[in-house]
């Protein structure tokens, strides 16, 4: 009795989890967070506004640019300065504009990330650290040459005033700070070891990189908000998306209630359906609109309109993976030889000796080949062409041919593709134009 009753409040417990990480929860907290992060980047409009992959891309349809900043980067006794994941391009952009806006959320009960905790605060102070030294091997290289102070004084750069601290939220103990400190030296030489462009950074960079923090909770005065190019440092605006409440929050409007869910955005693969943030935003209104009972359905909509649109141009999509059962796929299809079903993982895909460019699936006589070589095909009796362009064969019969050009959606290769195919493509075309063709002959796809 004690197990059960354990058994039935873990049921319950996930049932009410699934309830709350729903798709339209997930996606209707990613639209009332935009808003706030609309509100912030119309707060300095001319400052590029940047997403943190993968989590910050959610949050807004207007992104100039992205990042890839990692959390694990910054966690506590792991500190780490990544030159795989220097984000150049990112101190360049904040040098050229005068700062950006980077944004990310958390699902955790924190206010923000490590990633903007941590790991952002760790690379502007070593950015700042290699400019500083770059600048100062600069002078000491042109001493008796003034050009370069002259031009370094224009610019309103001086490596005396540089700021090389490191500027850390006032959450992070003062014992932490000391121990990365430790490692920044070691950090600013692996940068340079590197083969960064430390030269195209302080020739753009007028001012040193500094971090700044706004959350949901942060109070901004709007008749106070001093302008970016005010500040003695180059701004990093670090906006944290999402509320950091860690209770489940119910909201309800006038048409519909749901589950506000901080940073909904994370770990997209669990519970997006293939939507992306770019689908997403393109169809933001009616999915927000659709209300729960009918989301699921319009993402499925969407994402297929999106992949069929990509299959006919040669793009490649993402995929959903879904279990099926292998036979008795639909009620149209014939049900399989459950025999053939346990023998397909042993199946071979062999090159004809005959016939070059023809394949055949292991001992069947079903064979695939392209569309060039079935118009030459010999020893075959039936065709189905499947591409786009129909071809001219030599057929005893004329209903041994059928051109049926089909969209192959799904990034499937070898046997895999070929699972796909025998289950799910051939039956039902075979039992559309092979009813009359007497058992054991050979199909050219």
């Amino acid at each position: 009795m004690e197990n059960e009753a354990k058994l039935s409040i873990y049921r319950a417990t996930r049932a009410i989890k699934r309830k709350d990480n729903t798709l339209y929860n997930a996606l209707r907290s990613i639209y009332e967070d935009s808003i706030f992060v609309g509100e912030i980047s119309q707060l300095w409009p001319q400052v590029p506004l940047v997403a943190n992959l993968r989590c910050g891309l959610w949050y807004s349809p207007n992104f100039q640019s992205t990042c890839y900043f990692k959390s694990t980067d910054g966690h506590t006794n792991n500190w780490s300065f990544n030159t795989s994941r220097l984000n150049f391009h990112i101190a360049l952009l904040a040098g050229q504009k005068g700062g950006c806006i980077i944004v990310d959320s958390t699902r955790r009960g924190k206010r923000f990330p490590d990633s903007m905790s941590k790991t952002i605060p760790i690379w502007t102070c070593v950015l700042n650290r290699s400019v500083f030294n770059y600048l100062n091997k600069s002078r000491n290289e042109s001493n008796d040459d003034g050009s370069l102070l002259e031009r370094d004084s224009d610019a309103g750069q001086n490596s005396v005033d540089w700021d090389c601290s490191l500027h850390l939220p006032l959450w992070v103990s003062g014992t932490e700070k000391a121990a990365i400190e430790d490692r920044l030296e070691g950090w600013t030489k692996d940068l340079n070891a590197s083969g960064a462009d430390i030269a195209a950074l302080a020739s753009c960079l007028k001012k040193p990189l500094r971090p700044l923090w706004i959350s949901q909770k942060t109070v901004i005065w709007i008749n106070e908000v001093p302008d970016h190019d005010s500040w003695d440092f180059t701004p990093i605006i670090l906006v944290s998306a999402s509320s950091s409440t860690g209770v489940t929050q119910h909201r309800t409007t006038s048409e519909f209630s749901w589950n506000y869910i901080p940073g909904a955005g994370d770990d997209e693969e669990s519970w997006a359906r293939g939507l992306s943030p770019n689908l997403f935003w393109n169809h933001a209104y009616d999915l927000i609109s659709s209300g729960p009972d009918l989301c699921n359905q319009k993402v499925a909509d969407i994402v297929e309109k999106d992949r069929v649109y990509r299959a006919q141009r040669g793009q490649n999509t993402p995929q959903i993976t879904a279990k099926t059962t292998i036979s008795g796929t639909s009620p149209n299809l014939p049900c399989l030889d459950p025999l053939l079903c346990s023998d397909i993982s042993n199946l071979n895909i062999s090159s004809s000796d005959g016939e070059c460019g023809i394949f055949w699936l292991g001992s069947t006589n079903v064979a695939l080949g392209s569309s060039q070589v079935a118009e030459n095909a010999s020893n075959v009796d039936c065709i189905l062409n499947c591409d786009q362009r129909s071809i001219s064969v030599c057929l005893s019969e004329a209903e041994a041919y059928l051109h049926l050009p089909i969209v192959v959606c799904m990034q499937v290769k070898g046997k895999h593709e070929f699972v796909y195919y025998h289950f799910c493509i051939f039956p039902a075309y075979f039992c559309f134009f092979c009813p009359e063709f007497k058992i054991g002959s050979v199909f050219l796809v």
